[in-house]
């Protein structure tokens, strides 16, 4: 396969050296339904090759956290695309029974054309997506079928004429409604906070169960009425009842109070102090910054989530919280060197690796400070490592785990100009990728 792969290169090659411009529009044309036909043709051959690779080992084995992980360090490519890949040779490459025997993809009507060329991965996306709306109650037979009317009519088809098709399928599977239960409710929840903009906000998406809505319905049946949660009121109005100048001049619009509500309730719950801890810290809104930016009240600070704050957002909110605020200008105001005498990090020390790495320090990863573990990135403490906070570092568990002496094992260093935690990989995944992680530090790379 490797040869003939390289032959396909080689072949490839050849075909993007060939110049375009004497081509008449009829020929140009037809090369592009060529070219779309190969690039309908690669996933088959990608799916066999995943789950085969998956049917010989572990992600552990080969010294990553997860299949995403392996494929995000050796092809390059984002999570979310290596998720996809993943989904898709789940659902559309050969699978194998408990015993070995040979079973056909979960969507083989799908997988079928996919290799034939005749679908791309927006048809394929539809066809998924049908499926995984199908109500819990509809019986494997139907199922077959329906993927298998999909399926067969795609290739004929746009991807719009498809969901059109596929939306009328799913009403005449589901005609009344009568097919939704509980279950469908518990597998369809869920809530999606999207990444942040450049302009600090960040979109919210998903589906609420009715326990969840019927709670939103009462608190906002309050808290975003006129008048209450408004932040321009210098005393914003949450326990009582709002005056009549309070309502009058209340200009928000029925989204923007509903927003203001909810994050009224969210800063109630972390400031009633009965969320307990989380990695011996408190539950709460720990934010760093530098002593130029605090004095000037200008530029942006960072959150242990990840989130980026401008100063004045994070005076106003420090105005009516209990912040710890340290200046960490000497160790002496918060210790931070326990050598031996202590395995695991102080709470003083976690502050300081939040301001000094922000998140987990393996290179491309997204995992913030608050989803990470203290590592002790020189030497392990059972060998002998100190629990110095020159020696420390934060990596999320997974990471924290996949630090070892096997031949899937990673290592990790201090980089002497600047202390940074390097990860050195296993050389199967090595491809001369960044020692550290910059996801976390985007300003050093502009610098």
């Amino acid at each position: 396969m490797l040869d003939a792969l390289d032959d396909v290169l080689t072949a490839w090659d050849k075909v993007a050296a060939l110049p375009a411009v004497d081509m008449a529009a009829p020929e140009l044309l037809l090369a592009l339904e060529r070219v779309e036909r190969l690039r309908r043709l690669l996933p088959a051959v990608e799916h066999t090759v995943l789950t085969q690779l998956q049917s010989q080992t572990t992600p552990i084995a080969v010294g990553a956290k997860s299949w995403r992980t392996v494929l995000t360090h050796r092809l390059g490519i984002s999570s979310t695309d290596a998720t996809r890949r993943l989904t898709d040779a789940a659902e559309l490459g050969p699978r194998q029974s408990l015993i070995g025997e040979p079973l056909s993809p979960a969507l083989p009507a799908t997988a079928a054309a996919q290799a034939r060329g005749e679908i791309g991965a927006d048809h394929v996306a539809v066809i998924r997506s049908f499926m995984d709306h199908l109500p819990a109650a509809v019986d494997g037979a139907t199922r077959e079928h329906a993927e298998a009317q999909l399926g067969g009519l795609a290739g004929g088809l746009t991807p719009e004429a498809l969901r059109k098709l596929a939306h009328q399928l799913m009403a005449m599977i589901n005609q009344d409604g009568s097919l939704d239960d509980e279950r469908d409710q518990a597998r369809k929840r869920g809530i999606t906070v999207g990444p942040q903009q450049v302009d600090g906000m960040s979109r919210i998406s998903g589906w609420a169960d009715p326990e969840l809505r019927a709670a939103l319905d009462a608190a906002n049946a309050k808290l975003a009425g006129p008048g209450y949660c408004n932040p321009d009121d210098e005393t914003p109005c949450v326990d009582g009842t709002p005056s009549e100048q309070q309502i009058t001049r209340d200009m928000r619009s029925a989204a923007q109070r509903t927003h203001d509500a909810l994050k009224t309730v969210c800063l109630a719950m972390l400031s009633s102090g009965q969320l307990g801890q989380h990695n011996g810290l408190p539950v709460t809104i720990v934010v760093t910054t530098t002593l130029e930016q605090l004095t000037s009240a200008a530029g942006l600070a960072h959150t242990g989530g990840g989130t980026y704050l401008p100063m004045p957002t994070v005076i106003r909110m420090a105005a009516r919280a209990h912040p710890y605020l340290t200046v960490f200008e000497s160790p002496r105001e918060i210790k931070l060197y326990y050598g031996r005498t202590r395995r695991t990090a102080s709470p003083g020390q976690r502050l300081a690796l939040y301001a000094i790495d922000r998140g987990c320090a393996k290179p491309d990863c997204t995992a913030p400070a608050y989803h990470t573990q203290v590592h002790h990135a020189v030497r392990d403490f059972a060998d002998g490592g100190n629990t110095d906070i020159n020696e420390l570092t934060l990596a999320c568990g997974c990471d924290n785990r996949m630090v070892n002496t096997g031949p899937a094992g990673w290592t990790t260093r201090k980089r002497r100009r600047d202390n940074r935690t390097e990860w050195i990989p296993p050389p199967h995944l090595d491809r001369g990728q960044s020692r550290v992680n910059y996801f976390h530090h985007p300003e050093e790379l502009l610098c």
